[in-house]
């Protein structure tokens, strides 16, 4: 990795901490970006993941305030987080790479049409509300293992996908949602970064470079990433994911 190739990974890393904060689609940045510098794009992944741990946890401690009186569900949810996690880490080392490379660019694409349609996604979320369990009961627990099965294997957009579950079952705000999805999302990555650091290949220049950008951009994230224009912050995300398929597909 050449210095620029590395202040690259790096400045993607800043945006993904910032946004995997506030909307939780980061590896959209970081993954496309680590591909784009020549990094195999199971070993991107795997070294994604692990870079972004940092940058997970900066988002989570800046939500504090809006954790406070989510402990107990918390630990039942993330204990759903941390087994789908290793699921998802053990299917990406053992499938083909061949089917990573098949599955990413529809995960991919299925990522951006979430951050898309996200408004309209909380829009009928809120709606519902009024019916949700205060505690998600069982159906919400499944959701959060599935959604760390997801997370494990690749990751991107997991953020969407668990406030998007999380919004639907918990009778809650929208910001202490955030403030447990950045918590389920920071135990998702760390237990898949366990795995994958006893047995996965790992390029540990694009970790450093990430870790670096991503625990700075999660403290910037939680702090004012709230004031950034969505529109811009979504098509942002978008263009980046159609450019990450493109070059998946076409090389």
């Amino acid at each position: 990795m050449t210095p620029w190739e590395a202040v690259a990974v790096c400045a993607a890393g800043v945006a993904a901490g910032a946004i995997n904060a506030v909307v939780g689609s980061g590896s959209l940045i970081t993954f496309p970006t680590m591909v784009a510098v020549g990094v195999d794009p199971v070993t991107a992944n795997v070294s994604n993941n692990i870079g972004l741990v940092p940058g997970s946890f900066t988002g989570a401690y800046g939500y504090r305030a809006e954790l406070k009186g989510q402990r107990d569900r918390l630990v039942r949810m993330g204990m759903g987080s941390a087994l789908g996690s290793l699921l998802g880490g053990l299917l990406l080392l053992v499938l083909d790479p061949d089917v990573f490379q098949i599955v990413v660019p529809i995960l991919i694409a299925v990522a951006c049409v979430l951050v898309v349609v996200q408004p309209k996604l909380n829009g009928w979320l809120a709606a519902r509300r009024q019916d949700a369990h205060p505690d998600g009961g069982p159906w919400l627990w499944l959701g959060v293992f599935g959604a760390g099965i997801y997370g494990g294997y690749f990751g991107a957009a997991q953020g969407v996908l668990l406030i998007g579950l999380l919004g639907s079952f918990l009778d809650d705000g929208l910001q202490r949602v955030n403030a447990a999805k950045n918590v389920l999302s920071l135990i998702v990555n760390a237990t898949a970064a366990v795995l994958f650091v006893i047995i996965a290949p790992i390029d540990w220049w694009a970790v450093l470079m990430v870790a670096l950008g991503a625990t700075l951009g999660g403290f910037l994230g939680a702090k004012v990433g709230r004031r950034l224009p969505a529109p811009i912050l979504r098509g942002f995300i978008v263009c980046v994911g159609i450019a990450a398929i493109i070059k998946l597909v076409y090389g």
